[in-house]
């Protein structure tokens, strides 16, 4: 066994004998589209867990759900449906939910779910503005509940050793500089027309929070991302991860000024909203994090389209969810690389699973790991809220900087909120 294979399976064991995988525990989903089943099987995976209520606004979604579950879990018991959240919660009979909704409707599911006494995975990034930020981490503390963000690049096996083994023992000296980046074409690119919603599909509902838009094809399923009104763009749906990974290997906390520029400058046909090309810099005193993105032309290096570089004086270190590299300053030293772990033998369900992102089912597990050993102890998990509030708060700041033409000097305590479609309350 190789050194890589032998913290691997380190860090496997330790999360594996660090909470009691013999406890059956009670759970429900919120939203479950994609995301939402992919953490959810995850879960099923490595724990005992009965999955007792799904809730979903889209009917069709909501019963195929139902219906995999039923084959997944060990009992093959069907959950009971929901379409609306606060009724699933009034039964107050659940251990764990997770919510994995569109970001629009994090905050007041989530702050339900633990009034109701539950524990939350919740998907990032945790909010659409820094109050509802605010508001979910002091209802996590005020209930005392457990609360891990989906940001699993700090459960990534071959992250977690390139922190441990480059980072930690100082491979890569003093850092000065760290570039974070999505060169994806992830933006919506085509313009359908409006139309009425789906029969199955409560729009309203959908909507909630937020702003009412007539109905496109393009907001539901899976790419309501085009729209700056139920996320806060690529900054919030991608920055966030790499933000988030680089503050965690570093030991960062909150930046102090946060500056970025960006637009729409060349996906003008699309009816999508979200800025195609965005710079920010992140300030945290004698060391800049810069992030970019860009929906269109090649990235400077294929091999890592999205993920972060950290610049030292001994060496650079690219990482990225499929593979990291060391390479040190001048050729002194031995050059590291790592690709990403994959666990099909152990759970071949990942080799056949729909949609299921196969380089990602390993850090979720590790996540899901950390979020029941964080239960059992009520202790803080590595993804803990208030982290992934940090992470979440920063790039809304960012998209504010961008929106104002300001540099954002950032005060964790000054209040950030939309406006609340009527009848909902802004928390």
């Amino acid at each position: 066994m190789d050194r890589r294979q032998f913290l691997v399976s380190l860090a496997a064991a330790g999360s594996a004998l660090a909470f009691d995988d013999q406890k059956r525990r009670r759970v429900g989903l919120i939203g479950c589209g994609w995301y939402g089943k992919s953490d959810l099987f995850r879960l099923i995976q490595i724990a005992p867990v009965e999955v007792v209520s799904l809730c979903d606004v889209d009917k069709r979604m909501l019963s195929d759900a139902a219906d995999m579950v039923a084959t997944r879990q060990v009992s093959k018991k069907r959950p009971r449906i929901y379409s609306d959240y606060r009724k699933m919660l009034a039964e107050k009979d659940l251990d764990i939910v997770e919510v994995a909704t569109p970001d629009h409707w994090h905050a007041l599911t989530m702050i339900e779910a633990v009034k109701s006494g539950a524990d939350v995975y919740c998907q990032k990034p945790l909010s659409v503005d820094v109050t509802e930020g605010q508001a979910m981490l002091a209802a996590a503390r005020k209930y005392k509940r457990v609360v891990q963000v989906g940001t699993q690049r700090r459960s990534t096996p071959h992250i977690v050793e390139a922190r441990d083994t480059v980072v930690k023992p100082g491979l890569l000296g003093k850092i000065g500089l760290v570039e974070i980046y999505c060169y994806y074409h992830m933006r919506a690119e085509s313009n359908p027309p409006d139309t009425q919603p789906p029969e199955y599909l409560d729009y309203d509902m959908w909507t909630g929070p937020a702003p009412m838009r007539p109905y496109n094809s393009l907001v539901h399923p899976r790419s309501w991302r085009a729209f700056m009104e139920y996320g806060n763009g690529i900054m919030g749906d991608m920055c966030i991860h790499m933000l988030d990974m680089v503050r965690w290997m570093l030991g960062l906390g909150w930046p102090t000024r946060i500056s970025s520029t960006g637009g729409i400058f060349v996906g003008k046909l699309s009816k999508a909203n979200i800025a195609d090309t965005q710079t920010a810099t992140f300030d945290f005193n004698d060391l800049r994090v810069v992030w970019q993105h860009r929906t269109y032309g090649d990235p400077p290096d294929p091999k890592y389209p999205w993920g972060a570089t950290l610049y030292g004086e001994k060496g650079t270190l690219k990482v990225s969810v499929n593979s990291y590299d060391f390479t040190p300053l001048g050729g002194k030293g031995q050059p590291i690389h790592r690709d990403v772990t994959y666990e099909l033998e152990q759970y071949p369900e990942d080799k056949t699973e729909k949609d299921l992102e196969r380089h990602v089912a390993p850090a979720i597990r590790h996540h899901m790991k950390d979020f029941l050993a964080a239960i059992d102890s009520r202790t803080k998990p590595v993804a803990d809220i208030e982290e992934g509030h940090i992470s979440t708060a920063s790039c809304i700041l960012a998209n504010v900087a961008m929106q104002t033409g300001r540099t954002i000097e950032v005060d964790k305590n000054q209040p950030q909120a939309r406006p609340y479609r009527s009848p909902w309350r802004h928390p």
